[in-house]
């Protein structure tokens, strides 16, 4: 369908009103739809002074409105306001017509589900009226009027029935909310109270806070003064647009920002096998980096390689004034000679091989925008504006240096200053260098854990708020005191196998409490063995479409910090009753194989099951257990088979063509010692062969389930696939290794690459195959979860393991994904047990199940990226803590150079398992003058040498892959961007 358009409406005598529509379909055809409504007079207005309420009895007064009063918000207030309707302390008593939430429906649906969550809570008291429905509110569409204006009078209309359908003597004020200057003055010739959005909220109490949160987008550039002479281009047409995306002249894809230089973006899109470099902000054309862009191909003789230089924002227009001036230049001259100079190298004999297709942004599909958690601009607040209170402009410096500055009017610029905030954007009009946009909260002061903390959660979007009261009310009504029923006869035993005599056992990471998992094995009386995999039954507890499986959905996954997690599920289920902990019953999901002793499976079966964990170990109390000879008993002897059947399962997945990758992670183990090094804490992540036992068996069980649901679910069957990498991924890397080091790098099959990687060793630095191992990862695509029905049988593969087919099933505590193969599982085997009755017709839905995939791949990929985040500002603060403790705060280690630019190279530390840019200046020469840095770079092969400028001869020199002796310090960073954030600097020692 590609439109559906109001024709008319009508009405009788009868209580009933029809609207007609014409729909358009795909196919150019027009179809006239006419639908009946019941108008009733039996829908209640909610007031306390009336049974049946929510409103409350004595709504409370403003400046503005000196006596109590509801409100009428009409739909461009919510949609320019709607982070002050999010503000506990700001807006109570607030009827929401169904004219206005089906409005803000088809214009914005996260507003619209932000503001369904404020209906939902009882101390707001935000009540839906459904004007739409009732005989005396509704309203009909006169003769040539707008839908706009229908429904404005729409809203006079409910608001004019509340004013005379209560009480008059207690009858509080009918406000209207509105920014529609004629709306106010009609509202105002029916005697009903109407103002802006801006005049009430200057009534509330601390309204410059509150004024400070509108939305600056319905002023466009009022606020500007004159219109700039300068312009970004305009977007092309919808028209034009799908004519050149059909003709292959235009193409769409997601843009990406460089996080090295902030001019140049990058857009995939199917027709290259490069990506299509974006130079410089005219051709960017006003995208943020996520935006679902349209970009046109430039002709040849613009394609260039990708930069070889480091280029921020903040060294290049440090100096810009937020309050814009008549003229305002989109791109500044520092900007234009930097792209000159980019150009011009671009040209040189080197780099003609390299160079990729360019392309300009002609419009966007989807915007990426989302609130940025970022801090003032120092130099931008005016402290004259200040002390007169008067509003304005000051830059918001994003924490992510891939979003541009963003320009935001407030009435506090130097009470904000210093302290980490909360903005969005709003706008981005072609005369503005800068997108327009909103504060929205201050978070705390700068590099205090709560604000730092709470700043993280924030820019990866993790649901971190305190469980609602209606998830609560979800969860067993025995709290901790619930067990498995005694009885085997009771309705929980129904459909479960009593496997509590089995040697049975958990492995995990040490101080685990969610436990997910637990193993079992035992011989055969034929020689074989009975291996199995029992997962916790979370399916039981969490039931389809409830206030928690509804909140699970939203977090998709749980997110794990360095001192804390924030969890899937209320922590009653996750710590306790989920969680297989030993010595105690619990319901499990069991998948139980008959494997050979040369690990070949015969069999598999899965049944629901009652399980009683003998022990809880961690990787290193697992290990020692295995290796103590003196230990023979049975418990002992089963986790002796399983380390040699996961042994001979890995052996048969590299054969296969599995990839043996790495990441550059380290754990953290807190000491409670205060006076302690805290840089002990941080340890490099080992590998013990009851890592590898684990995994493997829990990669066997997510492969048999992935075949069993998929045979019941053809269409819908929840999967996970790691999509065949383009080659041309891999080309830079390859040719630096084979430059580099004489390495050739295969990427013809997973099996190639992977020989090929076992290849690159240097006997001299060991953790050479392991830096390379990262880079290739980085190569590569990320897997995602999907639905069966989207994609052919071919491209179900998981690349990384060489698995034709693959789900997520053994961490339903931590992973919703999981928790709906849980359901489907139990339907495929046809469980009858407790809670069966309750099935998720959203399983079969391909539609949802799509949508679900996609909010899961983002959950997960922000989850890694948070804890990954959260590690690196550990150790900022561990090196911190240590100056604090210890004469000195720097350290001395290890690193290897992952890239080299013109002006610096990025350097990874596995001590710490973080990476640093290392600028000029970070380089330490001997004899070290002080003086001007500057560099010659080898783009052939991949070096760079700083010097002081006139002393050439005392220079130092590093390259691609080399190890170099590096100094890491916590610093505070100076740059206005990261003012207050402490940055782990790497400096390069001198040889």
């Amino acid at each position: 369908m590609k439109s559906l358009k109001r024709h008319a409406l009508h009405s009788d005598s009868r209580g009933t009103a029809s609207k007609t529509f014409v729909r358009s379909t795909k196919n150019g055809r027009v179809s006239k739809v006419v639908r009946e409504l019941y108008l009733r007079h039996d829908i209640p207005c909610s007031s306390n002074l009336l049974p049946k309420f929510i409103l409350s009895q004595r709504p409370r007064a403003t400046k503005s409105v000196p006596s109590g009063h509801y409100l009428i918000p009409d739909t461009n207030v919510l949609l320019n306001g709607m982070d002050l309707f999010d503000q506990a302390d700001a807006f109570y008593d607030v009827i929401i017509l169904q004219t206005v939430l089906e409005e803000l429906k088809n214009r914005s649906l996260p507003l619209y589900n932000r503001l369904l969550a404020l209906t939902k809570n009882e101390e707001r008291r935000f009540y839906i009226f459904f004007n739409e429905f009732r005989q005396e509110t509704y309203v009909l569409r006169a003769e040539g009027e707008t839908i706009n204006d229908r429904n404005d009078r729409a809203v006079r209309r409910a608001a004019k029935w509340y004013k005379d359908h209560l009480p008059r003597k207690r009858c509080p004020e009918i406000v209207i909310l509105t920014d529609d200057q004629d709306n106010i003055r009609k509202a105002k010739s029916d005697m009903i109270t109407a103002l802006t959005l801006a005049d009430y909220v200057s009534g509330l109490e601390d309204a410059d806070r509150l004024l400070d949160m509108i939305s600056e987008a319905q002023h466009g550039s009022a606020n500007r003064g004159q219109q700039g002479d300068s312009f970004y281009p305009e977007y092309y047409t919808t028209s034009q647009v799908m004519t050149g995306i059909k003709a292959g002249t235009l193409h769409q894809g997601v843009f990406n920002v460089s996080p090295y230089n902030y001019l140049e973006g990058t857009v995939q899109v199917p027709a290259f096998e490069k990506p299509l470099l974006i130079l410089g902000r005219e051709a960017s054309n006003r995208s943020v980096s996520g935006d679902v862009v349209v970009v046109e191909i430039l002709s040849k003789d613009q394609w260039k390689a990708p930069s070889s230089r480091i280029v921020e924002e903040e060294s290049l227009n440090k100096d810009d004034n937020a309050e814009v001036e008549e003229v305002e230049a989109v791109i500044t001259e520092r900007e234009r000679r930097t792209l000159q100079e980019d150009v011009r190298k671009a040209h040189g004999s080197s780099s003609e091989t390299r160079a990729q297709p360019t392309a300009k942004v002609v419009g966007v599909v989807k915007r990426n925008w989302r609130q940025y958690v970022g801090s003032v601009d120092p130099g931008t607040a005016s402290v004259s504006s200040n002390q007169s209170r008067r509003q304005q402009a000051v830059f918001l410096l994003p924490m992510d240096k891939k979003v541009p500055k963003i320009r935001i009017r407030t009435r506090q610029a130097q009470e904000l200053v210093g302290k980490r905030i909360l903005a969005t954007i709003d706008s981005w009009d072609r005369d503005s260098r800068y997108p327009v946009g909103h504060y929205v909260r201050s978070l705390g002061d700068m590099e205090t854990k709560g604000a730092e903390t709470e700043a993280l959660l924030l820019e990866f979007d993790v649901q971190y708020r305190p469980f609602p009261k209606a998830v609560l009310d979800c969860l067993p009504s025995e709290g901790h005191d619930w067990k498995v029923p005694a009885s085997t006869s009771d309705v929980g035993w129904k459909g479960r196998k009593d496997l509590r005599e089995l040697q049975i056992c958990s492995i995990d990471p040490p101080g685990c409490q969610d436990i997910d998992d637990a193993l079992h094995a035992r011989p055969l009386p034929n020689g074989n063995f009975e291996v199995g995999v029992h997962i916790a039954d979370v399916s039981h507890f969490v039931k389809p479409n409830n206030a928690m499986d509804s909140e699970a959905t939203m977090r998709g996954t749980t997110v794990y910090l360095v001192d804390k997690r924030i969890d899937m599920l209320p922590m009653l289920l996750g710590t306790d009753l989920c969680s297989l902990k030993p010595h105690v019953e619990r319901y499990a999901f069991s998948t139980v194989w008959e494997i050979t002793p040369d690990a070949n499976v015969v069999s598999a079966s899965f049944t629901k099951s009652v399980i009683l964990s003998k022990e809880a170990f961690s990787y290193e109390q697992a290990q020692l257990r295995i290796d103590d000879r003196s230990m023979k008993d049975e418990l002992t002897q089963g986790m002796r088979t399983l380390l040699k059947l996961s042994q001979k399962l890995r052996q048969k997945r590299m054969d296969a063509g599995a990839l043996n990758l790495a990441s550059p992670e380290v754990r953290i183990e807190a000491d409670s010692e205060e006076t302690s090094d805290p840089l002990t804490d941080v340890k490099t992540k080992a590998s013990l062969a009851t890592n590898s036992l684990v995994e493997e068996f829990m990669l066997l069980a997510n492969t048999t389930v992935a075949s069993k649901i998929y045979g019941s679910f053809p269409q819908t069957a929840l999967l996970r696939r790691h999509a065949t990498p383009p080659s041309s991924n891999f080309s830079e890397l390859a040719e630096q290794l084979k430059r580099k080091r004489g390495f050739e790098l295969d990427v013809s099959s997973s099996g190639a690459l992977a020989d090929s990687l076992d290849r690159c060793v240097d006997t001299n630095h060991p953790f050479f195959n392991t830096l390379v191992r990262i880079l290739a990862t980085r190569c590569m695509t990320s897997a995602e979860y999907f639905c069966s029905g989207s994609h052919a049988e071919p491209e179900f593969r998981h690349y990384g393991l060489a698995s034709e087919i693959y789900t997520h099933f053994t961490s339903p505590i931590r992973r919703y994904a999981d928790l709906l193969v849980h359901r489907q599982l139990a339907y495929a085997i046809n469980f009858d047990g407790e809670g069966s009755q309750i099935f998720d017709e959203g399983l079969r839905n391909k539609g949802k199940l799509e949508g679900v995939c996609h909010n899961l791949n983002f959950r997960h990929r922000n989850a890694q990226l948070a804890g990954r985040a959260s590690i690196e500002y550990y150790v900022g603060q561990a090196l911190k803590g240590r100056g604090e403790k210890a004469a000195t705060a720097e350290i001395d280690v290890d690193g290897y150079v992952m890239r080299v630019f013109e002006n610096g190279a990025v350097v990874f530390v596995p001590r710490f398992g973080v990476e640093g840019l290392v600028r000029l200046d970070d380089f330490e020469l001997q004899g070290d003058k002080g003086g001007r840095r500057e560099s010659e770079y080898d783009a052939e092969e991949y070096r760079l040498k700083v010097f002081d400028k006139g002393s050439e001869s005392n220079s130092r020199c590093v390259e691609l892959f080399q190890q170099v002796n590096v100094r890491v310090s916590s610093e505070e960073r100076t740059g206005a961007r990261e003012q207050g954030k402490r940055r782990v600097r790497i400096v390069i020692l001198a040889n």
